[in-house]
């Protein structure tokens, strides 16, 4: 698996393919999901019969692959024939803005941190720089309170948790802008009805390796015995490694050696605890699959509490969503509409802090371009998101 390894030079995915398969049995599905302890790597994983998955292939991996799918009759498309034409179009674009700030490009790390803190010096008393949390390379893990009004409730918005999907930290920011500058009536007064902690990139380490060295890369960059990093989102402690984890350092679901295992969620998660008491809502952003995410995400029947008004909060914020656009999302559990995966951030403030709102979005697309979403898709996915958001926090706030 190319993103496993550490490389000397920029990773190179000529002619590499991105397939969706479609496992319509359980023997089909097992089939697939046996691919998982050999070199493939799922993009989605495979989750139930009739749920498609994503898979990733080599070039020296496609005819034992597309022997495999004839062996088993999986019905299949090839939906990226050469990956690193799109990474490469993606980084020309980039890199002819890259002396501009602006939401039609992809930003670097150190563009976003200094975007951020300038907010502090320009919106003096409403924005402050914080610094959540350390990583393994000793960056400190920056974000914004944005606080309009004292005694407000607070919303934390949560970006770049997995190093490759660049829509979310675009998306988080564009957001934050949003609440900062815009005259929309129903913005303002949803931006000022409540605190907002805002963090666009929880994995800065991993968000830089994927400019300098690895497009993508997923997971953080501390090394293991023969691999780098851990699933970021896979390491908090809220039933750990209960399902959709692996223990391989290998593996992109390496859920690390133990529950907090790395700085930056242990680091990160005393800070939200620090303000837990003031959280009304975590919402966290991830690409792709246009799906809008509730807990749990491990093995199990547990559901929130107010399972019910997060389904129904969640199909109002997405009919409003798809007005823009007509940008179709799917609401629902996580396992029920993706596939198990344990020890997110999201279940562990919403299971031990009893935040009362938590979702996650899985942003554009549904696999056109997955990962390697254009940059000209930066603003529409922003504008919609938001709209969806705006209606979230009506919703709340009418039930308080």
């Amino acid at each position: 698996m190319v993103t496993g390894c550490c490389c000397s030079s920029t990773v190179s995915y000529s002619n590499y393919r991105v397939y969706r398969v479609l496992p319509k049995n359980l023997s089909q599905l097992n089939a697939l999901r046996n691919l998982k302890n050999q070199t493939y790597e799922f993009w989605i994983e495979p989750s139930h019969p009739n749920v498609y998955a994503d898979v990733m292939i080599a070039p020296s991996q496609v005819p034992c692959f597309e022997r495999f799918l004839t062996m088993f009759n999986l019905e299949n498309n090839v939906m990226i024939d050469n990956l690193q034409d799109l990474i490469n179009q993606e980084q020309n674009y980039t890199i002819a803005r890259s002396s501009e700030w602006n939401w039609n490009s992809y930003q670097t790390l150190d563009q976003i941190n200094t975007w951020l803190n300038s907010l502090e010096s320009k919106y003096v008393g409403t924005v402050t720089r914080i610094i959540g949390g350390q990583s393994y390379e000793k960056r400190n893990i920056y974000g914004v309170r944005v606080s309009f009004k004292p005694g407000n409730r607070a919303v934390f918005l949560e970006g770049g948790i997995h190093a490759r999907e660049w829509i979310s930290p675009a998306t988080v920011t564009y957001i934050l802008n949003e609440l900062l500058t815009s005259t929309n009536p129903k913005i303002r007064s949803v931006a000022e009805s409540r605190d907002w902690y805002i963090f666009p990139i929880f994995n800065p380490d991993g968000y830089e390796y994927t400019f300098k060295k690895d497009r993508m890369w997923r997971k953080t960059r501390k090394p293991n015995l023969a691999c780098f990093g851990a699933d970021l989102n896979r390491n908090w402690n809220y039933h750990w490694m209960e399902g959709g984890s692996s223990y391989n350092p290998c593996s992109d679901t390496f859920a690390g050696r133990s529950a907090f295992s790395e700085i930056e969620a242990k680091s990160l998660s005393q800070f939200i605890t620090s303000i837990s008491s003031q959280l009304d809502a975590y919402i966290s952003f991830h690409s792709y699959s246009q799906l809008l995410l509730i807990p749990f995400g491990h093995q199990g029947l547990e559901k929130p509490p107010n399972n019910d008004e997060l389904h129904r909060i969640g199909r109002v914020a997405v009919a409003k969503l798809f007005e823009r656009y007509g940008t179709n999302y799917t609401v629902g559990n996580i396992p029920d509409v993706i596939y198990v995966a344990s020890g997110g951030s999201m279940d562990w403030v919403a299971g031990l802090h009893k935040v009362k709102m938590a979702y996650t979005f899985e942003l554009r697309d549904e696999g056109r371009y997955g990962f390697v979403l254009p940059p000209d898709q930066i603003v529409p996915t922003g504008q919609e998101t938001l709209d969806a958001l705006i209606v979230m926090i009506e919703e709340l706030n009418a039930l308080q």
